[in-house]
């Protein structure tokens, strides 16, 4: 764990004695626990807890202010996020010294997201804040140890247990000073505290590196979909001259690519018109739900590779899916999403149907390399065109008769394949980060509740 030994509480043996309680356990009103450990209300473990300003913060605001107004969307959970936060001056900051903020003090969100909680670093030092909970620092016990018990499954089930409404969620701090949670000795809190910070410094290095590969990937896509960069082996004709470019319905494209339709590609067969409340486990069918082409997939879906939801065979009458099939949603609450398509592989014996609020598109004359389909919406120029045609006010779509008209480059079909395998080396690289990046924080979640009951201890280093 983090490079760091550690050891379960239990006798040498293994062996759990009669009734229940291992070796060096205590059964407490915070459950079983290692025996030098206490039991402690929130109240007892830190000097003092309170609410910050209670008022609506905005009359102090002040564009020439230089102190962050903190309120609950900055927080989250393990960190604050300021850099978009209100100032209020020096002045208003000395009337308002009960909200006044330490670094080392803790903030808990109050309202909206009930429970979140981050510890103030040194550079909010004499910040405000407005609204969340107060909880004071103290000798006794170490800041970040007690933020990740408040973020753990322990701390939000005290913060469940108590909160109230319904449109917005919230609780009372008269509540949450009688939480009883399990009490370390300090050192053992700042070890417990040190190895769960190793683990969030490494997902945050994973996301750096998620980003930083998506960033790479969107700039590759674009060159490369819009032939504004080609790849070497495409850029001259036969006799060496270099390939030039034309105006075309996209702007300007490479002048061996040509420019076909939706329409002159693909033809539309039809799709499922059955909601997710049709869906069962004993369905013979795969079904693939708009909302899963938002959230899940990028460009490709991989047939052999999910376990797709399912549907009678008695409710539907629509088209199968057959590799290098695309499905498009047609669909979005998001206005970027508007189009957003997956190319279906390694189908095999599999009978799926494309669900409610998508096209299924079926390349007629095999005009596209498989695998090229499935990023066809992420060119740019075609994007701007299926954008400029959407319609909607909260949730935005494209008519089947529009898209039908909506240009696409179609280059030769080794270069689709050239541009399709970087692109589709490019996201098996970003899948693996994301899957390393899950598997990380499940590994966290699991720490964290097994440290922080103390069903593991952590060596902890003598002082000298």
């Amino acid at each position: 764990m983090m490079g760091k030994q550690i050891r379960m509480l239990e006798n040498e043996s293994g062996a759990v004695p009669h009734g229940g309680i291992p070796v060096g356990y205590k059964q407490t009103e915070a459950g079983i626990i290692p025996e030098d450990w206490e039991v402690r209300k929130l109240r007892d473990i830190s000097p003092s807890q309170s609410v910050g300003l209670v008022i609506n913060p905005s009359s102090y605001y002040s564009e020439n202010g230089t102190v962050p107004m903190l309120v609950g969307s900055h927080v989250y959970e393990n960190k604050i996020i300021w850099i978009n936060a209100n100032t209020i001056t020096e002045d208003s900051n000395a009337k308002l010294p009960a909200s006044r903020l330490y670094a080392g003090d803790l903030v808990t969100v109050r309202v909206g997201e009930p429970g979140i909680t981050a510890v103030i670093p040194k550079e909010l030092d004499q910040a405000n804040c407005a609204s969340m909970m107060i909880i004071r620092k103290g000798k006794n016990f170490d800041s970040f140890w007690l933020c990740y018990l408040m973020n753990s499954k322990i701390g939000k089930s005290r913060i469940e247990g108590v909160q109230y409404g319904t449109a917005q969620k919230q609780f009372n701090i008269v509540d949450a000073v009688d939480f009883i949670f399990p009490f370390p000795p300090k050192l053992e809190q700042t070890a417990i505290a040190n190895v769960l910070s190793d683990t969030d410094a490494l997902i945050t290095q994973l996301e750096k590196l998620i980003a930083k590969k998506l960033a790479i990937k969107t700039a590759t896509m674009q060159q490369l979909l819009t032939g504004r960069t080609r790849l070497p082996q495409f850029t001259k004709h036969p006799d060496g001259t270099r390939k030039g470019y034309k105006t075309s319905e996209l702007g300007r494209v490479p002048e061996d690519w040509t420019v076909l339709t939706y329409g002159q590609i693909f033809d539309f067969l039809s799709t499922s018109t059955n909601a997710r409340s049709d869906l069962s486990h004993d369905g013979e069918y795969g079904y693939i739900h708009y909302g899963d082409i938002h959230t899940k997939w990028n460009n490709k879906l991989d047939a052999s590779a999910v376990e797709l939801p399912k549907i009678s065979r008695k409710l539907v009458c629509s088209s199968f899916l057959e590799n290098g099939d695309v499905i498009m949603a047609d669909a979005s609450e998001d206005y970027n999403g508007i189009g957003k398509s997956i190319e279906i592989c390694n189908i095999s014996n599999k009978k799926i149907v494309a669900g409610l609020h998508t096209y299924l598109l079926r390349d007629k004359y095999k005009q596209l390399s498989d695998g090229y389909r499935g990023y066809l919406h992420s060119n740019a120029n075609v994007k701007k065109i299926i954008e400029q045609l959407a319609t909607g006010m909260k949730v935005f779509g494209i008519s089947k008769n529009n898209l039908l008209s909506v240009p696409v480059p179609v280059p030769s079909k080794q270069e689709q394949t050239a541009i399709a395998t970087i692109l589709s080396d490019m996201d098996a690289e970003l899948e693996a980060l994301e899957q390393k990046l899950a598997k990380v924080r499940d590994i966290k979640q699991g720490m964290m509740q097994q440290l922080l009951t103390g069903r593991i201890r952590l060596p902890l280093e003598q002082q000298p």
